[in-house]
């Protein structure tokens, strides 16, 4: 398929290659904590090479860097091929890229350093808050200027999901991130208390729900159709899925904060649309699936579909999950256990990098004008690596937070004091640790296999042969 007239694929390109460099970058840091938990005279006593310092720094490269380019590029790349509309501005196209690029820059410079926020998900110091706000509305001129000079009266679903989640995200960003600079390093958020990690958690726990759902669904919503070849399964669901989610995820994060000082009718809300968000998360799940009616088949040779739909598998027990462990009886064993790290990354390495990986596979070769990626064996090989390491890790992380910690941590004996020392479930945590960080190496394996696979297909000779059927093909 020959590249499309009339649409700007430079700044697609440039999201999508980016999205593979700073994946591999996110998931090497995350290895290196991850071997620090189980090896801790890895952190070489460097302040900035400690595990406190390398954490912000991975969560933010793996959220941001790879899942926000992963975003940019599927975005910018669906609404013009469904609004049959160029981007509204080249030059705003290209600020948005290389201000994001900067953003993260500053990140890898900053956090190693030991400059943080010290909040979940917001750690970077008030001047690149201020850089990420004028990216990000720069990113929603261009997102929805496209759309209102669409050539169609129609707005299709995955652009909604999209939509939803660059608006909710400012708004997000914004309020958290209100602070009291003292240096150009430091600053005090301007909320105190319970009220700040109120805050902090309707932030954190929404940037999962719309940076890293919302966001992926409109990706799902795109890419699963197109692979598979079939229309979505039912359109009608997916307007439905649409309003549930937005109206639901909103309210749920208080139940990061069971148990705590927060006001108990709070913390009970927050658990109850966490219950409630299960229905909407699991018809998006089922309307993806059943997309593949009559078309179950191609999982057997298209290893691209099969990142797709895998994704949506996680997606489903991630979203099972949650709500699970938002119970207060449940939370009461979960809380500050590896089993929120196993769930979590469920959804992160499961769902978001999966689909992720998936959505630019597909998109290489028709931004860059080629027949297919240099190899279709390399992609299989990179689904089974990052399949593996994935259940490998969140099985590691699921035994430790339930037996080798809340068990443990909850043990009793008849005259009331603790079974076992803190100590002690530390120990028998180590083989949980080794195995996550075997795990996490097994997905990076796969991000390396895919960066050469990319490279490979950038720089091959081989070209598409252009058609009157491509060119129609390229604009739906």
């Amino acid at each position: 398929m020959s590249e499309h007239p009339s649409y700007n694929y430079n700044v697609v390109r440039q999201f999508a290659v980016m999205t593979v460099i700073w994946g591999v970058l996110g998931m090497l840091v995350g290895v290196i904590i991850a071997s620090q938990l189980a090896w801790p005279a890895l952190n070489f006593d460097t302040p900035w090479f400690s595990f406190g310092r390398l954490r912000p720094l991975h969560t933010n490269l793996v959220i941001f860097a790879f899942g926000g380019c992963a975003l940019m590029a599927t975005s910018l790349y669906v609404v013009q091929r469904t609004s049959y509309a160029r981007l509204i501005s080249d030059s705003l196209a290209s600020f948005v890229f290389w201000g994001w690029q900067l953003v993260m820059v500053l990140a890898v410079i900053t956090l190693p350093m030991g400059m943080t926020s010290a909040k979940e998900y917001a750690e970077l110091e008030w001047p690149i808050d201020i850089l990420i706000t004028v990216v990000w509305v720069a990113y929603a001129v261009l997102f929805f200027g496209t759309i209102v000079k669409r050539k169609t009266s129609h707005i299709y679903v995955a652009n909604w999901f999209f939509g939803g989640f660059i608006l909710t995200v400012a708004v997000l960003h914004v309020v958290n991130s209100m602070a009291v600079p003292v240096t150009m390093g430091k600053s005090y958020s301007m909320y105190a208390g319970t009220v700040d990690a109120m805050i902090q958690w309707w932030y954190g726990h929404n940037a999962v729900g719309f940076f890293l759902t919302a966001g992926f669904l409109g990706i799902m919503y795109y890419f699963i159709p197109k692979q598979a070849g079939r229309p979505i399964y039912s359109y009608r669901l997916s307007i439905v899925h649409f309003w549930a989610l937005i109206a639901v995820y909103i309210w749920a994060g208080p139940h990061h904060l069971h148990y705590s000082a927060l006001p108990d009718w709070t913390q009970s809300l927050g658990m109850a649309m966490s219950i409630i968000l299960l229905a909407p998360s699991w018809g998006g799940m089922i309307n993806g699936m059943m997309t593949l009616s009559g078309a179950w088949d191609k999982l057997r040779s298209d290893p691209v579909l099969k990142f797709l739909v895998v994704s949506l598998s996680f997606y489903g027990m991630a979203t099972f999950e949650g709500p699970l462990m938002a119970i207060k009886t449940v939370n009461a064993l979960s809380h500050n256990t590896d089993w929120t790290i196993g769930h979590v990354h469920s959804g992160a390495l499961g769902w978001v990098a999966m689909i992720s990986i998936g959505a630019i596979y597909h998109m290489i070769p028709k931004l860059f004008d080629k027949e297919q990626m240099y190899s279709v064996r390399l992609i299989n090989v990179h689904f089974w690596l990052a399949t593996a390491g994935t259940v490998i890790y969140i099985v590691a992380m699921w035994a430790n937070g339930i037996f080798q910690q809340g068990a443990m941590w909850s043990a009793y004996n008849a005259d009331g004091t603790l079974t076992y020392s803190f100590i002690e479930s530390v120990i028998a945590s180590h083989p949980g640790y080794v195995a996550r960080a075997f795990g996490g190496f097994l997905f990076l394996i796969g991000m390396l296999v895919m960066t050469y696979n990319m490279f490979m297909t950038i720089y091959s000779k081989e070209t598409q042969k252009s058609t009157a059927t491509d060119a129609i093909g390229a604009a739906s």
